[in-house]
């Protein structure tokens, strides 16, 4: 009997990246992310994707937590998760949450791979902008993680009141907790309006949880979700559009 030997078809994204995703703040959040990237990559099958390998663990601790009450730090734990993902062959890492990136330092300094700031990715689609309004939680704000990065680029922003502050951090976990009424998003909505009021002329979602509630069709400006900004970035950088900044 004739034996037929089939020839191995090429897989036609063998050269892009591996991508380690450091996840579960939320679990759902992560998911968005996930769901950005495949929408956001253009191609005809399977093959034309990212390949992630995925860390998904909402056991991190709290990084509210952490930053605002003397909490656990989560740095240790999201430097074994980095570790992992290393281990587990990925070229670089991301992480869609934005609070989480005050202990990125845990992070890079846990492995030699180079890890992807979403706060970069996300500024550097404002770099435009005349004013960059910020919607984040209070820890992420009190950290000054976007403060930090746009003084350095000199770029002006707006910040919300510590009223406005604590209801978006309240907001942020209403939507953790699977509440995306309308109320929850003409309320953020609302918060991010009263930053175009007093000048921004842009807005950054700098929260993942955000994006799941509030559109660019709510806002009269541009709105830049920082999850959006983040999948981008990484498509670009897996496909080698874009080089791997340094680890």
């Amino acid at each position: 009997m004739e034996i037929r030997r089939y020839r191995k078809t090429p897989v036609k994204n063998e050269s892009s990246l591996l991508v380690g995703v450091l996840g579960g703040m939320g679990p759902e959040a992560t998911v968005d992310f996930m769901s950005k990237l495949i929408s956001f990559t253009p191609g005809d099958d399977d093959q034309d994707h990212v390949r992630l390998l995925v860390d998904q663990n909402p056991t991190v601790p709290n990084r509210q937590d952490a930053l605002l009450r003397g909490g656990i730090s989560p740095g240790p734990v999201l430097a074994d998760m980095a570790r992992g993902l290393e281990a587990g062959g990925c070229d670089f890492l991301v992480m869609p949450c934005n609070t989480a990136h005050a202990f990125q330092d845990d992070i890079k300094s846990a492995v030699d791979i180079p890890f992807v700031s979403i706060i970069d990715a996300t500024l550097d689609a404002a770099k435009d902008a005349k004013c960059v309004g910020i919607i984040a939680t209070t820890g992420c704000i009190q950290a000054a993680i976007y403060q930090s990065v746009l003084e350095s680029r000199g770029m002006n922003y707006l910040l919300p009141s510590d009223a406005e502050v604590d209801e978006l951090t309240r907001l942020s976990f209403d939507v953790k907790r699977g509440n995306k009424s309308d109320k929850i998003r003409t309320d953020m909505r609302r918060l991010a309006a009263a930053l175009v009021e007093r000048g921004a002329d842009l807005i950054v979602s700098g929260c993942t949880e955000f994006p799941l509630v509030i559109q660019a069709e709510d806002m009269q400006v541009p709105l830049l979700s920082s999850t959006d900004e983040l999948a981008r970035k990484t498509i670009a950088i897996a496909r080698g559009h874009v080089p791997l900044p340094n680890s």
